[in-house]
């Protein structure tokens, strides 16, 4: 099958770029699988395994598409129709109220569909060749946090708050310790390292001797490929229990609680989780093979001319798009 990927964002990713991660994945299983693969991507992007066309955004998607591509695959949300081709749109983040998706929408966990009048979803998944073999006897000297520290929702300061009253050393990826982005935001512990943006070796150096995520966000979290590629090695998840959080991060791998005081009791002690069993976790349910399979059969349903949803999914209540706040 000939399949056109289209995004909105430069590929690969070199740093943060969850979705663009996901969506190099995803196209990469499908070439090695023997499928064709061809990018619709910002100028700039380039790619090893498919060839790469310079997505024009003053122009519509329909016209850009090549005569002989069976299937467009679109990651970002497009407003706009494709009517030449058979083709599925994956929504990455949250609509706001009122907002209508194609017929075609495939959202990224059941909550998250649900939330957007859905049920076709397919997990994020991480290609485990990426990382490595994970040694669970390395000692785990302190905890991190790993979003985009700039978005208040992503709430660097609250698990710098968890970090410290849970006695733990906190290395934050994504941010700086001196933001004025967030109306002047200074941290001034020496228990919080602050890493940048951070990807490839120094990323994975990190998550490897640490002990947990923190990672108490104030939204409906979608999924957060950050989640999965921290239980990848062996890091149980310390979050808040909103969107599709309860979905990823059963209590055998991690607590969840929208209380600091709760949560900050369930860091203390580490032992409590087996790291073996979290990176398991990962490789038997979020891995690139299971992603590629879920977007396979909704790719088989389209060819066939079926649509995913039989109205289109659409926003109805502005639970989908909440803002949060945590107690004592």
């Amino acid at each position: 099958m000939k399949i056109l990927m289209v995004h909105n964002n430069l590929i690969p990713a070199l740093k943060y770029g969850g979705r663009e991660r996901g969506l190099w994945w995803l196209a990469h299983e499908l070439h090695l699988r023997g499928h064709e693969i061809r990018f619709l991507v910002p100028k700039g992007s380039y790619c090893h395994f498919a060839r790469v066309l310079e997505y024009d955004m003053s122009r519509p998607v329909d016209e850009q598409i090549p005569e002989d591509i069976d299937l467009v695959h679109v990651h970002f949300y497009l407003k706009e129709s494709i009517t030449r081709k058979p083709h599925v749109v994956t929504i990455g983040g949250n609509g706001k109220l009122g907002e209508e998706f194609a017929l075609n929408s495939i959202f990224l966990t059941a909550n998250h569909a649900k939330r957007h009048g859905g049920d076709a979803y397919v997990y994020n998944g991480i290609d485990t060749n990426d990382y490595g073999p994970v040694d669970f006897k390395k000692p785990r000297k302190y905890l991190h946090f790993l979003a985009k520290a700039a978005w208040r929702i992503k709430n660097v300061k609250g698990a710098i708050r968890l970090a410290l009253q849970s006695g733990h050393r906190l290395e934050v990826i994504g941010g700086n310790r001196l933001n004025i982005k967030m109306g002047f935001r200074f941290t001034p512990s020496l228990n919080v390292h602050f890493n940048g943006m951070q990807g490839g070796e120094k990323k994975k150096d990190i998550l490897r001797h640490s002990g947990g995520l923190v990672f108490p966000v104030l939204w409906h979290e979608p999924f957060g490929i950050a989640i999965i590629e921290s239980m990848y090695f062996g890091c149980p998840v310390f979050a808040t229990p909103w969107g599709s959080l309860p979905e990823i991060v059963p209590p055998s791998v991690g607590h969840l609680s929208a209380s600091y005081s709760e949560l900050a009791a369930h860091m203390k002690d580490l032992s409590a989780y087996n790291p073996q069993h979290i990176h398991e976790r990962v490789c038997d349910n979020f891995s690139v093979r299971n992603m590629t399979d879920g977007y396979l059969r909704y790719y088989e349903q389209v060819m066939n001319g079926q649509t995913l949803h039989t109205v289109a999914p659409k926003v109805d209540s502005l639970e989908s798009d909440g803002f949060f706040t945590m107690t004592d």
